[in-house]
């Protein structure tokens, strides 16, 4: 009897270490890459002026139908959440400079758009099952340079703003 509760008190310790190591692992999760950039305006986007802010970098093209629906809820959520420290990043795909230009302007688009290296796409991909094979495809990094979320296709305001939120929260807080 003393063997089978001492077991079972073995399982139960070994079962809640093994759920809090898990647990750390995907509220902690990876650290963004590194990454320097220019956006289409000529100011330089990147992981080191990003430093101890939140931000959503999202991967798009200017003639993908779910890319432009969630494009002015982007644009309000950032005029909204700029001053608390965060931003979009708009990582043009398989689109020419001259048509996201276009797109950028007649969507008044007010956070840094650039065009899209393979290596900029190939140092995001290593965080996304499969690679990024699809787009819309968002990466939502905490103020601690760590990567939250990947979501694959488009989102609402809603979902935008939820995830805006648990990417500004500090480190061990709940709200």
């Amino acid at each position: 009897m003393i063997k089978r509760f001492s077991y079972g008190v073995h399982c139960l310790l070994l079962g809640s270490l093994l759920l809090a190591a898990m647990a750390q692992s995907v509220v902690a999760g990876p650290i963004a890459p590194k990454f320097t950039a220019v956006s289409l305006d000529g100011k330089s986007v990147g992981s080191a002026s990003l430093a101890g802010k939140a931000y959503i970098v999202n991967f798009f093209a200017s003639w993908c139908p779910p890319c432009r629906a969630e494009v002015p809820d982007m644009v309000l959520l950032q005029s909204k959440y700029a001053s608390k420290g965060f931003t979009f990043i708009g990582m043009a795909v398989s689109d020419g400079e001259p048509a996201i230009r276009e797109f950028a302007k007649n969507n008044r688009i007010n956070y840094p758009v650039v065009m899209a290296s393979d290596q900029l796409v190939s140092s995001f991909s290593k965080y996304a099952d499969g690679g990024i094979n699809g787009i819309p495809t968002s990466f939502v990094v905490n103020s601690s340079g760590r990567i939250i979320q990947v979501i694959v296709g488009a989102r609402s305001k809603d979902v935008f703003e939820k995830l805006i939120l648990e990417a500004l929260r500090k480190p061990g807080t709940t709200k």
